[in-house]
């Protein structure tokens, strides 16, 4: 049975963070100074992507990006800031179906509060209140594209 152990051992699935860092940050404040002077509540507009790539054996690369819009009307903009969170990851001896579930739903966890921080970071610096993210689900977000994209599949195939 001490033998088994190694084995098993191996087989094991592994998964750890290697780095987190931000790959992308920009701030746009395109109607200042004029626009701190603007007293009206803003329209807060927020948009998250996720990505994963293998970038080498058993390493992943997961990039969460979050895009902020905050406008007063339709043509005023407050500020427009946009981060890419990203995390490279050791994840192996993870079966090859559930592989997009670590790096589209947990991977995506663990990068949104260092996102949030420094999308409510920028935004502070940039003259503004701060501005505090609310929790993602990433699994509904996953399973919504996962049903949007059974439903183009099945309209596609239905219109050929």
């Amino acid at each position: 049975m001490a033998d088994n152990n190694p084995q098993q051992a191996a087989q094991q699935p592994v998964f750890s963070i290697e780095k987190i860092y931000v790959r992308d940050l920009s701030i746009e404040v395109p109607n200042a100074p004029k626009i701190f002077l603007v007293n009206e509540n803003p329209q807060i507009n927020v948009q998250l992507r996720t990505e994963g790539t293998s970038i080498d054996d058993g390493l992943h690369e997961v990039k969460l990006t979050i895009t902020v819009k905050a406008t007063v009307s339709e043509d005023r903009t407050l500020f427009l800031v946009e981060t890419t969170q990203a995390g490279i990851f050791q994840i192996r001896n993870v079966p090859e179906n559930e592989l997009e579930l670590v790096t589209l739903i947990g991977c995506p966890n663990i990068l949104f509060p260092y996102a949030r921080e420094t999308i409510s970071d920028a935004i502070t610096r940039a003259g503004f209140p701060p501005i505090l993210l609310a929790p993602v689900n990433f699994e509904a977000i996953y399973q919504a594209r996962q049903q949007q994209q059974q439903a183009n599949g099945s309209t596609n195939g239905a219109a050929q």
